[in-house]
Order: C-alpha cells, then sequence, then structure tokens
C-alpha cells in the first residue's frame, strides 16, 4: 500500500512530465481535493497510507489534470472573493482578475451601507453577483443568464451563502426582460472573438462554455448588446463595470460613449497591469 508521500512524489512527477506549471504545489491541491486532507495530513503524516480506492482517484484526477483540465473543474468549486461557489458545466471557473470588477465597485460607491440596487449581466457562478452582496449588506441584486443551467447554479450558489433573500435570477439574453433601473450594473461578458477560441489555453477552450466566451467576430458584439441597453437600465448617477479582454478598452469606451455613457476615468488595472474593469457613469 502506497504511503501518503509515495503518491504526492509520483503525482509530482506525472504533472511535471505534462509540462505543468509548478508541479509541486499541483499535486499538493490534488491530493488534498481528491482525499480531503488537510496541510497538516501532508505534512505531518506523510508516511500514512492511502488506501488502493484513494490511490486510484487520486491517479485519475492527475491524468485528468495533466491533460489540461483545470482543478476547478476537478473539485467542482471555486473561491472568488474568499467566497466558494460551486461550478458547472455551463459556468465559467471565476478568476482573479474578475475581482477588479468588485474592486471598483467599491471605489465608486464607498458607503458600504448604502441600499444599492444591483445588476449582473451573463451572472454564471453568481461569483460577482455574491461578492457585491457580500460587501454591500443593504443591496439587493438581479442576475441573468442565457442559459438555464449557469442561473440554477448562480442561484444555488446565493442561496448557499445566505443571499437569496437579496437576490434573484433570471434567465434571459442580457437585460431583455427588465423593467427595472439599478444603481451599479456588473458585466463580465463574453469577449475573445470567435476565431481566437481555438488558439485558447486548452483549460479555458475544452472546459469553459463556448457561449460565455464567443464574443463573435471581433469580440464585441456582447458589449453593443449592453450598451445599448444600458441608458434604460441605469439611474441617473449610477454606474456600469465591465470586465475587459486585453487591448478592448478604447473600442469599448467608444461604444458606451456613443450612447451617453461616457468611461469615469481609465480602466482600473488588474495585478498583471491589464485594462481590466471599465467604469461608465449614467449623466
Amino acid at each position: 500500500m502506497n504511503s501518503r508521500a509515495d503518491l504526492l512524489g509520483d503525482t509530482v512527477r506525472r504533472l511535471e512530465a505534462a509540462g505543468i506549471e509548478n508541479p509541486g504545489r499541483e499535486a499538493r491541491h490534488l491530493m488534498r481535493a481528491a482525499l480531503g486532507l488537510s496541510d497538516l495530513d501532508l505534512i505531518a503524516r506523510a508516511d500514512a497510507p492511502v488506501t488502493a480506492a484513494d490511490a486510484e482517484k487520486l491517479r485519475t484526477w492527475t491524468n485528468r489534470r495533466a491533460a489540461g483540465e483545470p482543478l476547478a473543474r476537478l473539485t467542482g468549486t471555486r473561491e472568488f472573493w474568499s467566497l466558494d461557489f460551486a461550478l458547472s458545466p455551463q459556468t465559467l471557473v471565476p478568476r482573479p482578475e474578475t475581482e477588479t470588477l468588485i474592486e471598483a465597485a467599491l471605489e465608486v460607491f464607498p458607503d458600504r451601507a448604502a441600499p444599492l440596487r444591483l445588476l449582473d449581466l451573463g451572472t454564471g457562478s453568481g461569483a460577482i453577483l455574491a461578492a457585491l452582496l457580500a460587501e454591500y449588506p443593504n443591496a439587493t441584486g438581479v442576475g441573468v443568464d442565457l442559459s438555464e443551467g449557469a442561473a440554477r447554479q448562480a442561484r444555488e450558489n446565493l442561496a448557499r451563502l445566505g443571499f437569496a433573500s437579496r437576490a434573484a435570477v433570471l434567465v434571459g439574453r442580457w437585460a431583455g426582460a427588465l423593467g427595472a433601473r439599478f444603481d451599479l450594473v456588473v458585466s463580465n461578458p463574453p469577449y475573445i472573438a470567435g476565431a481566437e477560441i481555438g488558439g485558447l489555453d486548452i483549460a479555458v477552450r475544452a472546459h469553459d462554455p463556448h457561449l460565455a466566451l464567443d464574443g463573435g467576430p471581433e469580440g464585441l458584439d456582447a458589449y453593443r448588446a449592453i450598451a445599448d441597453a444600458l441608458p434604460g437600465l441605469l439611474v441617473p448617477g449610477g454606474r456600469a463595470i465591465l470586465e475587459l479582454g486585453i487591448g478592448q478598452e478604447a473600442a469599448v469606451a467608444e461604444l458606451l460613449a456613443a450612447r451617453g455613457l461616457p468611461a469615469d476615468g481609465p480602466a482600473r488595472r488588474d495585478l498583471a497591469g491589464i485594462a481590466r474593469a471599465l467604469v461608465t457613469l449614467a449623466r
């Protein structure tokens, strides 16, 4: 029977051979997730035996990770803004750069007690909406997603996190079914040009839903639809915060300005220095 140390070493070697970055860290993540272990278990009880069933589960997960499947897809969960979200095949894996939208919202609405009315277009797992509700305890929110599977997952996440009484999730194409106005509209829309999806990392192109990736020929289709809707969605003085793809700031700002929604300064940059969150102001 293999020990934990034996399996950890084998997992590191397999991931290293597959070209996975930081194979040691990834191996520890895999062991913790697949076997339900803590960091202390891996360090203090490295010589503990592992059952054949657990060893086989770890090897299966290791093979899938080596083939490019993200760890979050293996575990079915991902942390975002210190909250845990369950995933489904219809939802994107929430990414750290998207937290730039939350940071931007906290800058433009510094009063945490404000009773904000929030709208999250293309809500996916509900991560952005839930993070905002966590920061603004008097806020209420609506999430909209075209995918019924994504909307169902968002509802489950919001309920599990304790936000069900302050949030609703609707199925629809952007804001087509909404008649209300909001203080803050946020969105991480599909922004990859359709022809570029095949060249993305396998973790994205093979495991993220194409509906949440494909932004049309130029990657701007969703922004056009959102820009058309925003004048009827925002209260005077309201803000919209949109996530951007690399190099899209000028084009998206122009789309919004043409509809009377000027950018509120340059886009906020993520930790990699990429212009990521564009804020626009309703007059």
